[in-house]
């Protein structure tokens, strides 16, 4: 993935232009540097980058919060950036993230890799997430129009086709949706 705007968390000068050099490297644009968690936070809510780096070490004591809080509402990716030290504990909490990790120093020949893998995971949560909002409502409305067709069947004596077709047809003449049209028929014979 070539030029993607980032925004880089990372405490450590050193480490923060290490990493800014290599993305360039890369293609990648860099359009923030924070160096706390909560600095970072505010950043990805105000500039909305392609990816964000955000780094784990005990002197940014927020970064897991803050690398949760972008990922559970959806952001952007993150990838993590992990001291030696603390590798063994990022590993034992994987189960509990989708979030990959770098450790550092950070190597060139990782980099590319992990973005992809940051970038394709955040991408397909996201259209999962999607597909499960679209599949909820799918189900809501099937349920709305099943419960409008037996006020119908019950009420006008007709069978369920005939019930279904109209509110088809009301749907249709009205340039309504089906579930728009079933509520008002629930709404029509709850007010009886």
């Amino acid at each position: 993935m070539h030029g993607l705007r980032v925004i880089i968390g990372e405490p450590d000068d050193l480490q923060r232009a290490e990493l800014k050099k290599l993305l360039h490297v890369l293609g990648q644009v860099i359009v923030g540097e924070a160096e706390d968690g909560l600095g970072t936070l505010k950043m990805v809510r105000r500039l909305n980058p392609d990816l964000v780096f955000l780094s784990l070490q005990p002197s940014m004591k927020d970064g897991e919060h803050v690398a949760h809080i972008i990922e559970d509402e959806r952001l952007c990716p993150v990838v993590l950036l992990v001291e030696r030290g603390l590798r063994e504990s990022i590993r034992s909490r994987q189960a509990d993230t989708l979030l990959p990790y770098l450790i550092k120093p950070v190597q060139e020949m990782s980099l590319l890799p992990i973005i992809d893998l940051a970038v394709s995971r955040f991408r397909e949560v996201s259209r999962l997430e999607k597909e499960i909002r679209q599949l909820k409502n799918t189900i809501e409305t099937r349920k709305i129009v099943e419960k409008a067709k037996g006020l119908l069947m019950r009420n006008l004596g007709i069978n369920e086709s005939e019930a279904f077709r109209r509110i088809q047809k009301q749907s249709m003449n009205k340039r309504l949706s089906l579930k728009a049209v079933a509520e008002a028929i629930i709404v029509a014979y709850d007010m009886q």
